[in-house]
């Protein structure tokens, strides 16, 4: 969908904050993704995709393929695509816990 280098394809000006449930995570090259349910105000589902870096940049962070999970709910911010797909540059997110993970590593 995107060519994944760089992030011009991203709104770099807004950081855009949702809650919603991990429906997979995909710890794979070139990108890891988290995919993740959003429901609307109009009681509708939209389906999410946060693009996050390089396995290997994220397990030098501490991440692995199980930091994530399905079912985990979540608050996850990032920069959102400009053409407005249901798609965002992963920044951060924070699980039910109260856990942080960033990009750069687990709190």
């Amino acid at each position: 969908m995107f060519a994944h280098h760089g992030t011009a394809n991203y709104d770099m000006t807004t950081v855009t904050t949702l809650k919603g449930t991990i429906t997979d995570f995909q710890f794979i090259n070139p990108h890891t993704l988290i995919l993740f349910d959003v429901k609307t105000d109009k009681g509708g589902v939209e389906h999410w995709e946060a693009e996050a870096t390089s396995p290997n940049h994220l397990s030098r962070a501490g991440w692995n393929r199980h930091t994530l999970k399905s079912g985990d709910e979540i608050t996850i911010s990032g920069n959102r695509a400009k053409n407005g797909a249901t798609v965002m540059r992963f920044q951060k997110l924070v699980l039910s816990n109260g856990q942080e993970i960033k990009e750069g590593g687990v709190e």
